[in-house]
């Protein structure tokens, strides 16, 4: 109904941009020659618009700017904040006082949504609603387009990755109030578990195991504690793909078909991983094997944009019909209108290159990570099943310094380098919960490292400049004390 609405609104321009008097009566003051032609070029920018609306697909190439703009300032003026005439006697009209925030918001100042359901029509904000709609469209696009064939629906919502794993939680809760365990493998990133914790749960931490090099998932523990507390008192489990090396995602078919046989939820943190094959990969096979509810993942870190939305996919389209009922009043349209901007920019072909040259950077950080290693003694660590995150080991570097370790990341980010993480041995205490050796994913990782991404958006300017300055950093690290004897290689572990 909102489409068939558009295609016949009055004042939706690119479906009605200029009658024929109105061009009849331009052509008697500039030509009609001249009129004619510009009014080919409106009709083909019309025309993109109209197959976007007909087919609410993703389109496969990106569109220029003034299309997008075009497009915009049309469903701008499709909200009744912008109607010629329009007067708002209610407490909630779109009113902006500062100019500079209008334009940043194109005049769109309804934001998504109603009180009941986040991805409600507004009747005072046609056009918003339909730039929600067609959002939410393309973003399922997306997601096939990265590989999450089984997801169903989406919808993007106006809040970062661990705020929306909370509404995913409370969404859960709704149907299983009396629950109040989330089983959680280790993951040290805070966000996981103040999700947990903002819900009103109560984690149960799952330990993890080495392999080798790689953190991994220990399934013996977690089915362990599945079992102990018993699927009545347990809401879900909450497992992560994209993680920082040396951790591996989690083993998400195993851990499907736990879950499918326990009658417990599953919620997957896949927070970067949407640009990541072997995530996207996991997610596919968990859900065609066991049980999946939700996946969670970022807007800003897959398709760089601000901070601040969040993609809820899953295979069972009421789940996230429920979840987009549970958010409370209206949204900011924010998030939705950075995606819908960057999709339409990118296209489906667009994305598909950015996709292959982050696999490509990828492969050029570890091969350059693999030479600086020999250079100091150290080793690239053995995480073959990361595809996005590496790791260095910095054992010979922590030996001949008198120096914290972590030290080496503070004169990284003082020039100028960012997104490394040096973990060394450090304790602490998250949501009243003790970690000891907090960044390793595990208690004693055997040595301390330095981590580093392969993300989407990444140069190859970028990869060449991060390891010039390491290895400066690296020498001048060593140097704060005389070292007494050569660098010792740090073995390999046993197969």
């Amino acid at each position: 109904v909102l489409f068939d609405l558009c295609l016949r609104f009055p004042l939706f321009s690119s479906l009605q941009a200029m009658d024929e008097r109105s061009r009849a009566i331009a052509s008697q003051m500039v030509g009609a020659t001249y009129i004619s032609q510009a009014a080919d070029a409106r009709r083909a920018r019309e025309a993109l618009v109209r197959v976007l609306l007909e087919h609410r697909k993703w389109p496969e190439q990106g569109w220029d700017e003034a299309t997008i703009e075009m497009l915009l300032q049309d469903l701008a003026l499709m909200d009744s904040n912008n109607f010629l005439g329009n007067v708002g006697v209610g407490e909630r009209e779109a009113r902006i006082f500062s100019g500079l925030v209008e334009r940043r918001y194109f005049r769109l100042g309804h934001g998504v949504g109603r009180s009941g359901e986040l991805a409600a029509v507004q009747p005072k904000a046609a056009g918003s609603s339909l730039l929600a709609t067609l959002a939410n469209a393309m973003t399922l696009d997306l997601l096939r387009v990265c590989g999450l064939t089984r997801v169903t629906s989406c919808i993007v919502v106006p809040m970062a990755t661990g705020m929306a794993m909370v509404l995913t939680l409370l969404a859960l809760r709704a149907d299983k109030p009396d629950a109040k365990y989330v089983v959680w493998p280790r993951i040290d990133q805070k966000s996981c578990l103040k999700a947990i914790r903002t819900a009103g749960l109560v984690p149960l931490v799952v330990p993890n195991m080495l392999e080798g090099d790689e953190v991994r998932t220990d399934m013996t523990a977690l089915t362990a504690l599945v079992d102990a507390h018993g699927p009545d008192a347990i809401l879900c489990v909450l497992t992560t793909t994209s993680c920082f090396a040396p951790r591996a995602p989690d083993r998400l078919e195993e851990i499907a078909k736990l879950c499918a046989t326990r009658g417990v939820a599953h919620v997957i943190n896949n927070a970067y991983g949407l640009q990541v094959s072997k995530c996207v990969h996991l997610c596919n096979e968990a859900m065609r094997v066991g049980r999946v509810d939700a996946i969670v993942q970022s807007t800003d870190k897959n398709l760089m944009v601000p901070v601040g939305g969040a993609i809820i996919a899953g295979p069972r389209a009421a789940f996230i019909e429920a979840i987009s009922k549970s958010y409370p009043g209206r949204a900011s349209a924010g998030p939705c209108l950075d995606v819908f901007i960057t999709l339409l920019s990118l296209g489906v072909e667009g994305y598909r290159a950015l996709l292959a040259r982050r696999k490509e950077h990828f492969t050029l950080l570890r091969a350059e990570l693999e030479r600086l290693a020999q250079r100091h003694g150290e080793r690239v660590l053995l995480t073959r099943n990361n595809g996005i995150s590496m790791a260095l080991s910095l054992q010979a570097s922590a030996a001949e310094s008198t120096s914290d370790i972590t030290f080496l990341g503070s004169m990284l980010f003082s020039r100028c380098v960012s997104g490394t993480r040096v973990i060394g041995n450090s304790p602490k205490v998250v949501c009243g919960i003790n970690f000891k050796s907090y960044g390793a994913h595990i208690d004693d990782y055997p040595v301390p490292y330095l981590t580093a991404a392969a993300a989407v958006g990444m140069k190859e300017s970028d990869i060449t400049t991060f390891i010039h300055r390491l290895d400066k950093v690296i020498r001048q690290f060593r140097k704060r004390t005389p070292a007494e004897a050569a660098p010792v290689p740090v073995p390999a572990p046993a197969p």
